[in-house]
């Protein structure tokens, strides 16, 4: 499924309110505004949201190159996203999925 379809599928809620940034008049919002004095047009959200590269990469633990055995298949894993205290109970991808 698409971003366009998700954005179809969700109620809109019909209001009278204005921009914040620009004061451009927002009649369509695909929610409930809580608070109307920080809303914003579709170009000034668009604007102003962080670009998802901007985001710091995560650091990776590779066990100085010597990786990490799976308790439960016993393959290898070569890289997690933290730095395991305790390393009896690791998994590898496919078995955590399951």
């Amino acid at each position: 499924m698409n971003d366009d379809n998700r954005r179809d599928d969700r109620p809109k809620f019909q209001g009278d309110w204005k921009c914040c940034d620009c004061g451009a008049a927002i009649t369509e919002l695909p929610f409930e505004p809580r608070d109307t004095e920080n809303l914003r047009c579709f170009e000034c959200h668009k604007k102003n949201r962080p670009q998802r590269n901007d985001k710091p990469q995560r650091q990776m633990y590779d066990n100085n190159g010597e990786g990490w055995q799976c308790s439960e298949c016993g393959g290898r894993i070569d890289k997690l996203p933290f730095d395991p205290r305790d390393t009896s109970t690791l998994k590898c991808r496919d078995c955590f999925q399951k």
